[in-house]
C-alpha cells in the first residue's frame, strides 16, 4: 500500500528535520512532500541538506502563505497513493507508527482516518488525541472547565474525551488529533480533502465530520504513537493563530450546526466564541513574552 505523507511547513526549524528523518523510516512505499508556507527560516535549508538527496522527498515552495488547507490540498488532490498521511512539522512518529496506522485501515473498509496515540515531550497525551465532534453544549463545557466533573456528571462531558491511559486495542472514535491523521485517500478525495475557507485550527474536524456524513468513520490506533511538540510554526506569530482558532470555531459552527438553532441561540453560540477569543488573549500575551523571555 503506497502513502503520499504531506506537512506544511512554516518556520518549523529543527523540528521539521526530525519528523521527516522518523517518517523516511518507513519500509513501504512512500512519497513525502514538504509544501513551504514562504519560511523566513533556515528550515529548508537545513532540509535539503540533511535529506535532499532522498528521492521520496519533494518541495514546494509557495510564493505567498496559502495557509495549511490550501497546502494540504495542494498534495492530497494530486495524490495517486492509496493513503495521505497529513502530519504536523512539529510531530514526529514512533518506529512502526505508520505501519500500524495502514493496518488499520487496511483492515476496516468502512474507516477513512486512522490516528495514533499522540503525546506532549514528556509523555503526557494531547488532549486533542481523541476527541467528540464539537457542538455548543460540549464546547461550552471545555471552555468553562466543567468537563473535569464528567466522571461524576457525564452530562457535563467536552470535546476531548477523557483519557490517561491508551485503551488496549484499536477503536471507533468521532475524531483525532489533526496534528497526525492518515486518510484513505480515496474518500478524502470523494469530499474534497480540507476546506480551503479555514485559515488553521478547524479544519481537520470538518474533514473527519464531512467523512462520517459519507458514511465512513476515524480509527485510533493506540498501538501507533507519536510525539508532538505543538506551537513551533506558530510561535512567531500566536495573536494570528489565536484569531483564527476562533475563526475556525465559528466557521464550524456556522457551517455545520447554526441552521439547527433559533437565531438568539445562533448569536449566543457566536458572542460565546468571541467572549472566549478575548478572555484567553491574556494568556497568548503572557505565553509570547515568556518565551522572550
Amino acid at each position: 500500500m503506497s502513502v503520499s505523507a504531506v506537512i506544511v511547513n512554516y518556520n518549523a526549524g529543527p523540528a521539521l528535520l526530525a519528523s521527516i528523518g522518523a517518517l523516511l523510516d518507513y519500509p513501504g512505499q512512500l512519497a513525502v512532500c514538504v509544501v513551504d508556507n514562504q519560511s523566513t527560516d533556515d528550515s529548508l535549508a537545513q532540509l535539503q541538506q540533511a535529506f535532499g538527496a532522498d528521492p521520496r522527498l519533494t518541495i514546494i515552495r509557495n510564493q505567498e502563505n496559502a495557509g495549511f488547507a490550501r497546502g494540504v490540498n495542494q498534495v492530497a488532490l494530486q495524490s495517486a497513493a492509496d493513503y495521505v498521511l497529513v502530519l504536523n512539522p512539529d510531530c514526529v512518529l514512533e518506529p512502526g507508527a505508520l505501519e500500524q496506522l495502514v493496518g488499520a485501515l487496511q483492515a476496516d473498509a468502512q474507516a477513512a482516518v486512522a490516528g495514533p496515540w499522540v503525546c506532549d515531550s514528556d509523555g503526557t497525551v494531547q488532549s486533542g488525541t481523541w476527541r467528540r465532534f464539537p457542538d455548543p453544549w460540549s464546547s461550552l463545557m471545555t471552555f468553562s472547565g466543567l468537563h473535569r466533573l464528567s466522571a461524576r456528571a457525564p452530562s457535563l462531558e467536552g470535546v476531548n474525551a477523557p483519557q490517561s491511559e491508551p485503551p488496549p486495542d484499536v477503536i471507533r472514535v468521532e475524531a483525532v488529533s489533526g496534528a497526525c491523521m492518515l486518510v484513505r485517500r480515496e474518500a478524502g478525495a470523494a469530499v474534497g480533502f480540507l476546506d480551503e475557507d479555514y485559515g488553521m485550527h478547524c479544519e481537520d474536524l470538518d474533514l473527519m465530520y464531512r467523512l462520517q456524513q459519507g458514511g465512513y468513520h476515524c480509527l485510533l490506533v493506540p498501538q501507533a504513537r507519536a510525539t508532538h511538540a505543538g506551537g513551533i510554526s506558530s510561535s512567531s506569530r500566536p495573536f494570528w493563530v489565536h484569531r483564527q482558532k476562533h475563526l475556525g470555531m465559528q466557521r464550524y459552527f456556522r457551517k455545520f450546526q447554526a441552521k439547527d438553532l433559533a437565531f438568539p441561540a445562533r448569536w449566543i453560540v457566536n458572542a460565546g466564541i468571541w467572549v472566549h477569543y478575548l478572555l484567553t488573549l491574556p494568556a497568548v500575551l503572557v505565553r509570547k513574552f515568556a518565551r522572550k523571555a
